[in-house]
């Protein structure tokens, strides 16, 4: 197994890891509700799935009985 020759300083240790960055989530507003979500993501607004200002799913009405 390799063994480092010497110990590693906190300096370069937090130099090598300077890249290591946590990002802040972009954030869209949807066109037709104004809703602030992800982008690429499909979000609920009262009770309908909207992805790209579209309605995906609607589960705000009432369920018809077809028979």
């Amino acid at each position: 197994m390799a063994h480092p020759k010497r110990k590693i300083s906190k300096t370069r240790r937090d130099k090598r890891r300077t890249h290591y960055k946590a990002t802040a989530p972009q954030i869209a507003t949807c066109p037709t509700t104004g809703e602030p979500h992800l982008y690429h993501r499909a979000h609920w607004h009262e009770g309908k799935l909207y992805y790209r200002g579209q309605v995906l799913i609607d589960n705000s009405g009432e369920v018809e009985n077809v028979a």
